[in-house]
């Protein structure tokens, strides 16, 4: 069952417990914005080649302005930790 959540601790806990690190689209986050699109590197997945590691400070402060929200699994249906997760508008 997936769940929402906007707190910080909460959104880096999940991430971390499943070996993930904040990341941007490369070819994005050279704009003069800043940041560019958010991701989650999980580097036992599939490996993404344009996605750029970030600080988390950089990786909040994007989330925030963006009025994201973080929609995530703890658990597959067969009972394994899920990696499923995504951004959604608050």
């Amino acid at each position: 069952m997936a769940a929402t959540t906007t707190d910080h601790d909460s959104i880096k806990t999940w991430i971390e417990e499943r070996g993930g690190v904040p990341a941007t689209v490369e070819s994005i986050s050279e704009t003069p914005e800043g940041v560019g699109v958010l991701r989650i590197d999980f580097p036992h997945g599939d490996r993404n080649d344009n996605l750029s590691t970030i600080a988390w400070e950089d990786f909040f402060a994007k989330f925030d302005e963006a009025e994201l929200a973080f929609l995530h699994e703890d658990k597959t249906s067969q009972g394994d930790l899920s990696r499923f997760c995504k951004f959604i508008r608050r």
